[in-house]
């Protein structure tokens, strides 16, 4: 399916660009990616070329136009079945979903007070306190994922959410890097969870890339630190 186009934004920061594109790469989908750098004085031109709603992540497919995170993974998991991105037992399917919706609506504090910046290390810039809450939240659903469906292997083996990789593991792919860049205090059942992330060949490649790129944006939380 090489005739599918991605538009992204920077990988080092753009956490709404990683989600889709790794579940495309874990579904195993050829596609071409476009990417538009943020922050620049000719970016919603270029963006507003192609999508109506002026923002990235963008999938093109002959005359399928989808403009949503969450709904190009959603179109992934469907024109590639055998990856399995949705467990097939429906009780497991619906956690799944309610678990990648909670990461896709909410955690506004964990946005604001730890955005994604894949190359740096912000340890003296730890905001966990900021965002108490929204981290104890995440690694709850982690935790529960796990234990309830993870371990004994309900999407097939592996270290992920519910086994095998799931869309639910590509929704939360960018928390695991924030943790990683701000120096979260975590247990260590979490640990091993950000590590089988980080460890896929698809996210070593989108972070290598992010290491590449020339790009720096300043977040304001950041000169408020």
């Amino acid at each position: 399916m090489t005739d599918m186009t991605l538009y992204i934004a920077n990988k080092n920061y753009s956490s709404w660009s990683l989600r889709p594109w790794l579940a495309m790469k874990q579904a195993g989908l050829g596609f071409r990616e476009v990417l538009i750098p943020l922050d620049l004085p000719d970016t919603q031109t270029k963006i507003k070329a192609f999508s109506g709603s002026g923002k990235v992540p963008f999938l093109e497919h002959g005359a399928v136009r989808i403009w949503e995170s969450l709904a190009i993974c959603e179109y992934a998991a469907e024109i590639g079945p055998r990856a399995r991105l949705w467990p097939e037992d429906p009780v497991v399917r619906a956690h799944a979903r309610a678990v990648a919706t909670e990461m896709h609506g909410g955690f506004a504090e964990l946005r604001r007070n730890m955005p994604m910046d894949i190359r740096s290390r912000w340890p003296e810039r730890n905001r966990q306190s900021h965002c108490a809450a929204d981290i104890e939240r995440v690694v709850a659903l982690w935790r529960e994922a796990r234990e309830r469906f993870g371990k004994a292997g309900a999407n097939g083996k592996g270290d992920f959410l519910y086994g095998g990789f799931t869309i639910a593991d590509a929704m939360y792919a960018p928390v695991t890097t924030r943790f990683v860049t701000y120096g979260a205090t975590l247990d260590p059942a979490s640990m091993a969870y950000i590590e089988a992330v980080n460890s896929l060949p698809a996210m070593r490649e989108w972070t290598e890339a992010a290491r590449q790129e020339p790009w720096e944006i300043t977040y304001p939380v950041f000169r408020q630190a």
